[in-house]
């Protein structure tokens, strides 16, 4: 069973990524959503610190998405041949359920018939790009408005590497239960179209132990988690309940305070502002008394120098 870190924007940086492999390894880890139109303009200094790799241990793959065919062509190729270095693979993120992102005619908004044809354009330019250098997986959803097989279908005839499904639509958001059951149609139709591809799931999945169960149950090649690492950085540990439970308060502080300095050390000249940061604390500060107090005095930090001497006299 494969393992992976889901890719979160403005949570899985090289930092994270790192901080979760130190704790326990998944198989592969994600970026963040990084912008194919963003990185092909002026703007692209800003937007390539996301796909930096410094600290990881773990192979990565990069996750790309936009509105231009030609620019995701530019960018697979640059990350195929090494001009963007240190990834596995590349991702196709048509997934991502946000408003404005789905608005725009990006992201799961491609799960509409509609726009088949597009991102049937942006799917052969990637490929064309990545060359046959590096693999190609999409990550995506059941469907937009309701469960849709037929999208599932149009995606294994691309034969990608990797086809992770987030088993809810975009309408549902993450507001209702994960249906994981509605895998099992879209095993049939890789078995049927393009058996080498892997069907990873997502979706509600609290840790290796929990992915295990369900991989066998639902007969996945592989789990991914994605919220579930806000409740436990060791997710991916066989025993992962076990050794969370086992960290003291102490142990816990630790921990953010590792991941503040590595962000410091990583991102000089506020390159990665303070604040964002802070939504770590719901990470790493629970499980003990007094925890809800100290998140909300981290919440109420403006630096790092001022968390760190905050966090000495706890």
């Amino acid at each position: 069973m494969l393992t992976i870190l889901a890719p979160m924007d403005d949570v899985t940086d090289t930092v994270f990524r790192r901080i979760v492999a130190d704790c326990a390894s998944a198989d592969y880890t994600v970026t963040e959503f990084v912008n194919v139109d963003g990185l092909c303009s002026r703007g692209r200094d800003k937007v390539i610190r996301k796909l930096g790799v410094e600290l990881d241990t773990t192979p990565v793959i990069a996750q790309i998405w936009g509105k231009t065919p030609e620019n995701f062509e530019t960018i697979a190729r640059e990350i195929a041949e090494g001009i963007i270095p240190g990834f596995v693979g590349v991702d196709l993120n048509f997934g991502c359920p946000e408003k404005g992102v789905v608005k725009n005619e990006c992201c799961s908004a491609m799960q509409q018939p509609h726009l088949r044809e597009k991102a049937r354009a942006i799917i052969d330019a990637t490929q064309r790009g990545l060359g046959n250098k590096l693999p190609l997986s999409i990550k995506t959803r059941l469907g937009f408005d309701q469960i849709d097989y037929s999208w599932h279908e149009f995606l294994l005839g691309f034969n990608p590497s990797m086809l992770t499904v987030h088993v809810r639509t975009t309408r549902q958001m993450s507001k209702v239960p994960a249906l994981w059951e509605a895998i099992l149609p879209i095993i049939e139709l890789r078995d049927s179209i393009s058996p080498d591809t892997k069907i990873i799931m997502n979706g509600d999945i609290i840790d290796a132990k929990h992915g295990k169960e369900l991989a066998e149950k639902y007969g996945v090649d592989g789990i991914m988690i994605g919220r579930g690492v806000f409740h436990n950085p060791y997710c991916f540990a066989d025993d992962a309940q076990v050794i969370w439970e086992s960290m003291t308060k102490e142990d816990r502080i630790a921990l953010l305070v590792r991941h503040v300095e590595m962000h410091v050390t990583n991102y000089p000249n506020d390159e990665r502002p303070f604040n964002p940061l802070k939504k770590f604390a719901k990470v790493y500060i629970n499980g003990f008394p007094g925890a809800s107090e100290l998140r909300d005095k981290i919440m109420h930090t403006n630096s790092a120098d001022e968390l760190f001497n905050m966090l000495r006299d706890q």
